[in-house]
């Protein structure tokens, strides 16, 4: 999972500190009344972003409802004692997968997939557009599969419009959600890609067998399971898997 301040570099150096005191207070805050330990989570901060891998058996269900849920609260009640140009959005994109540690943080299929979909000017359009909306959430296809479309724990498909993502190798469909906003309005900001649309190639590093190092031990990753001795590799929200 990642978060990432939108337009971050329109903030001076005063603002810029404040932003990620709050980003950092509102992921936490989120999680907390979630019932989830941000304590346990995996983090790499990046100033106007963190990426955290959840620890093994964290439910989706949770993650994509009530966290999304109390995150769009805490920020809503962050921009309500701000001025309009101050206000802080985030885009938020969550994937679930193998995570190993690497050098410069974590390797792996799902956090290139994450970093892909934050990143997307989709995601960027559709936020830009919601102008009442303080966050964006994109969710893989699979989350989506798996977890929202069967409407699984009340979770709503009508809130999410399908979007293809297309760069720096990835391809690959996500599905973005604008937490209270209209439904009927975030169609119009983020239109459905159409099912005769781009059809994305399998993603190479999830259709092999994954292999890693990590300081001179060796592990296999088939179907987010770890095979071998490997220093952190989890599955985020990947219990059953």
């Amino acid at each position: 999972m990642a978060a990432d301040i939108e337009q971050y570099s329109r903030f001076d150096t005063p603002d810029q500190r404040t932003a990620q005191t709050q980003l950092a207070r509102v992921l936490r805050a989120g999680a907390e009344r979630s019932g989830l330990d941000h304590g346990k989570w995996s983090t790499q901060p990046q100033g106007d972003m963190e990426f955290a891998v959840l620890p093994p058996g964290t439910s989706e269900q949770l993650v994509l409802g009530e966290y999304v849920t109390h995150l769009t609260a805490e920020l809503g009640g962050y921009n309500a004692t701000r001025r309009p140009a101050e206000r802080m959005r985030l885009r938020l994109a969550i994937d679930t997968g193998v995570a190993a540690t690497a050098a410069l943080g974590f390797s792996g299929p799902a956090p290139i997939a994450v970093a892909r979909y934050l990143n997307a000017p989709e995601v960027k359009r559709a936020l830009a557009a919601a102008a009442s909306a303080s966050l964006a959430v994109v969710i893989s296809d699979r989350l989506y599969q798996d977890v929202v479309r069967s409407r699984f724990h009340g979770h709503d498909p009508e809130q999410y419009r399908r979007i293809h993502v297309q760069q720096k190798g990835f391809a690959g469909y996500g599905w973005v959600r604008l937490p209270g906003v209209d439904p009927q309005d975030a169609r119009e900001s983020c239109p459905d890609t159409p099912e005769g649309g781009p059809r994305p190639p399998a993603r190479t590093a999830e259709t092999e067998q994954p292999s890693f190092v990590q300081r001179g031990v060796h592990g296999t990753a088939i179907q987010g399971v770890i095979h071998g001795s490997v220093i952190h590799g989890v599955v985020p929200g990947g219990s059953g898997r």
